[in-house]
């Protein structure tokens, strides 16, 4: 446990069963939310801060890019344990979005994605993936009183729906108002598809903006780059976002890498169409990133722009998502396994 997977009031309590008044939790907090490292703390006394030494958040910014081409930044931020996860600042008209991970790796095996490389090393804690967003917004010369991050999503790596509780958690405290008080309709949780998880998210009472990576129109061509198309089909997780929709009302986006020579012919368009035109949903369609380790090959934007045509004439809401960032490792666990084999 660190300080930084509790809430106010749990940190509070913290010192009051320390011995110590109830007013120095609201200072370890406050330290905590602008990013602080215990040695930047000067308004405790000595002997407090050794006493929370050892539940003091050690986690770090170890290296930061930003691209020439669009100003996108990269980090990589490494905790207590040594372990090392990335994350990705971009910059839009309407603020700045911060992508972060939730698990040291991932375990879900997705063939287009990086993070999976290594396999699930371990879950982040609440605080932990608090954490990114808490130094990133230091970075940018914020604090608790003076946020510069508005909008989050759960898509760096890893498997947010693995996670669950400390995700849940994690949600609860970011939207909390003692904190950043970031709306939850600000943040954007992205799931390969954990269906009984997607029932939990909207039955906790949530209402983050739901996004599946489907990347395909049917469960065979699924199975090709993604695993768990072997435990839940395609008309399953549907079903779980039209439950979801039900219960929030926030319309559920699909991620749509297009992939040469898989999932980009007319006939997917096609399919695609018949399986979501009754569902409240967007498609975001995404040249692939391509990893070296894989052998799967991007379709070309004027392509992309052609499947959303396609999407766009069976009444779909579909756009090409916009590639940020590519000139510094932009797609997920590129820059994390660059960083492990010192290459960066």
């Amino acid at each position: 446990m660190i300080l930084a997977d509790l809430s106010l009031q749990e940190i509070e309590d913290f010192v009051v069963k320390k011995g110590l008044p109830k007013f120095r939790g609201r200072q370890i907090f406050d330290a905590i939310y602008n990013g602080k490292g215990l040695n930047e703390i000067s308004n405790l006394p000595k002997n407090l801060l050794e006493e929370i030494k050892a539940f003091y958040p050690k986690y770090e910014i170890v290296k930061k890019l930003v691209s020439k081409e669009d100003g996108t930044a990269k980090y990589i931020f490494r905790f207590d344990d040594g372990n090392i996860v990335e994350g990705v600042l971009m910059n839009y008209k309407y603020g700045k979005t911060l992508c972060i991970s939730t698990q040291v790796g991932c375990r879900m095996g997705c063939k287009f994605c990086a993070s999976t490389l290594k396999g699930l090393i371990r879950n982040l804690s609440a605080g932990e993936i608090l954490g990114q967003v808490l130094l990133v917004n230091k970075d940018l010369g914020g604090g608790l009183k003076d946020r510069k991050i508005t909008n989050i999503v759960l898509m760096g790596s890893g498997e947010p729906l693995d996670n669950y509780e400390n995700v849940a958690m994690f949600l609860k405290l970011i939207s909390s108002s003692d904190g950043l008080n970031i709306s939850q309709r600000n943040i954007s949780l992205s799931t390969c598809g954990l269906v009984p998880k997607i029932y939990n998210l909207a039955d906790d009472g949530f209402n983050v903006t739901l996004t599946i990576s489907l990347h395909a129109s049917n469960d065979e061509v699924r199975k090709q780059t993604m695993p768990i198309a072997n435990r839940y089909s395609i008309d399953e997780i549907i079903e779980a976002c039209q439950y979801y929709f039900n219960k929030t009302g926030r319309r559920v986006v699909f991620e749509y890498t297009l992939i040469k020579g898989l999932n980009d012919g007319k006939d997917c368009a096609n399919e695609l169409i018949k399986r979501l035109k009754k569902l409240t949903c967007h498609i975001n369609v995404i040249p692939l990133n391509e990893v070296k380790e894989r052998k799967l090959k991007s379709a070309t934007r004027k392509e992309c722009y052609e499947f959303v045509e396609l999407l766009e004439k069976g009444e779909l809401s579909a756009t090409v998502r916009r590639t940020m960032g590519e000139d510094i490792a932009g797609a997920c666990g590129q820059l994390r396994n660059s960083y492990l084999e010192g290459k960066i």
